[in-house]
């Protein structure tokens, strides 16, 4: 019965760990889309934020899973607690430079263009950086085993 409380308590841990990999994600897409996320997507109803919502989200909790993956070892709980946060916040800094760089080199500004939600489907450069931030995720969640 010990091992059953040990195990929930360090998923509990984990699940906070991931948690506050998730809001730093949230923070940084914030920073390189136009306007307020949390209000471009739940005020506004905008389908191409939603859509980079998602993908991220679902992008970091792929490296999340992982990172906690790899962190089971002999090294501990705090080791792997610590190696998760690392490794997830390193891949929300490089899915935030892909969407950077994506910006870059596409024609017009990419935010403003993928928030370009008029009539009932997002833009169609919304899939494609949605796209960029799965890929990232999946290249970083490799890395990491």
């Amino acid at each position: 019965m010990t091992e059953i409380f040990e195990s929930t308590g360090q998923a509990l841990l984990y699940g906070i760990a991931g948690l506050v990999v998730m809001a730093v994600g949230f923070i940084a897409l914030d920073l390189v889309t136009p306007g307020k996320l949390y209000h471009v997507v739940w005020t506004d109803r905008n389908r191409g934020a939603a859509v980079l919502l998602g993908s991220q989200s679902v992008a970091v909790g792929l490296v999340i899973m992982k990172a906690i993956e790899a962190s089971e070892s002999e090294q501990g709980l705090g080791y792997g607690l610590v190696s998760t946060l690392l490794y997830g916040l390193a891949g929300v800094l490089v899915m935030t430079v892909v969407g950077i760089v994506i910006g870059v080199v596409t024609p017009g500004q990419m935010g403003a263009v993928v928030l370009d939600d008029e009539g009932s489907r997002p833009h169609p450069a919304a899939w494609v950086q949605a796209g960029m931030y799965l890929g990232t995720g999946f290249m970083v969640g490799a890395a990491i085993s």
